[in-house]
């Protein structure tokens, strides 16, 4: 191993320790994650579908609630705003973030909302088929004031704050306004995962992270290239009117654009051969013989974490990408919706010094 990774490896090491206490905002769209467990051995006499035997259902954090399940894996202090519905899926996303330590003073629940739910249905490790039960109007006027009443209480006392926006009402481009004006008062950094319906909401944030998809989207060009990928990201650095892009390939790894570089840096992708697992667990069987696996689910919301809680820490944003991407790695050899926690990222360092 040369010594330029060796000396990253360890600077990485370093930082993992200073992410415990980190106070930590997440305001987004939050959403319950169920899983309904079964096993498959025969087609349906109706379609040409498999038969699932029910075996037992679990729930997790989904969208912005898994961003935030994520920090708190990390050891640092994460605190939820958003809003869900006075119904069963919201006290069983209450009941999942108190579970995970988050703190849910600021989750709003609204009589006239409805809970987003991802249902997904699991038969021998295989997802069959996914059901989203969601509506996506805006939060009352009320609603709104009292969350950002909240908020801006609450950022005071914050390291950071990320925004994790999946379009589903609770963040209009006013709203946004509001709350990168509220941070950038108050010198609070602020993370976002855009939604492709907004582009000019978060003019200020410390850093945007979007996904290739996504960023050939907002420059209207596929990212065919590396040229056509240096070109979206200082075009995205203008239009979005922050420090830092972000841009995830998958399994390209990610490249980091900054107002201060003329070209952007680019950090491969880390994977293992691994097994599939249940949700959460880690597939690798250390001696066994499997396959590379990249489950995607929710590896945006790792590297979104992961990224914002180094750059609260004092890291670089260099370094939290690499150990945002680190982070990711170790969560796609996991099925369906997982965080990270630090024995995992350090013991992902150590294959790499290995």
């Amino acid at each position: 191993m040369s010594t330029n990774i060796a000396d990253s490896v360890a600077r990485l090491k370093r930082l993992i320790p200073r992410l415990r206490g980190k106070r930590m905002g997440v305001l987004g769209d939050l959403m319950l994650d169920r899983y309904l467990w079964g096993t498959a051995s025969r087609l349906s006499p109706e379609a040409a579908v498999p038969v699932v035997d029910f075996v037992e259902q679990s729930e997790c954090l989904g969208g912005a609630g898994n961003v935030a399940a994520n920090i708190a894996a990390l050891g640092a202090k994460a605190e939820a705003f958003g809003a869900a519905g006075n119904d069963e899926p919201g006290r069983a996303l209450q009941k999942c973030l108190r579970a995970a330590g988050i703190a849910d003073k600021g989750v709003i629940a609204d009589s006239k909302r409805v809970t987003a739910v991802k249902t997904r249905i699991i038969a021998r490790h295989q997802q069959v088929v996914r059901v989203d039960h969601e509506r996506r109007e805006p939060l009352r006027g009320e609603t709104q004031e009292k969350l950002l009443r909240l908020l801006f209480t609450a950022l005071k006392h914050l390291d950071a704050l990320v925004v994790s926006d999946y379009d589903k009402g609770l963040i209009t481009d006013d709203f946004a306004e509001r709350v990168l004006s509220a941070a950038h008062q108050l010198q609070v950094p602020v993370f976002v995962k855009p939604k492709t319906s907004k582009l000019y909401a978060y003019r200020g944030a410390r850093a945007i992270v979007c996904n290739a998809k996504e960023a050939g989207f907002y420059v209207t060009r596929s990212l065919g290239d590396e040229k056509f990928l240096e070109e979206a990201g200082h075009a995205l650095l203008a239009r979005f009117g922050c420090s830092a892009v972000v841009i995830t390939r998958g399994d390209k790894g990610m490249n980091v654009f900054e107002e201060s570089s003329p070209r952007s840096i680019h950090i491969p992708a880390t994977g293992f051969e691994v097994t599939y697992a249940r949700v959460g667990q880690p597939g690798i069987e250390r001696g066994a013989t499997g396959r590379q696996v990249f489950d995607v689910t929710g590896a945006g919301d790792t590297v979104l974490s992961v990224l914002s809680l180094a750059v609260a820490a004092g890291a670089s944003l260099t370094d939290a990408a690499m150990l945002a991407n680190v982070a990711a790695g170790v969560v796609v050899e996991k099925l369906g919706t997982a965080s990270v926690n630090p024995e995992e990222l350090l013991h992902a360092l150590d294959d790499i010094r290995s």
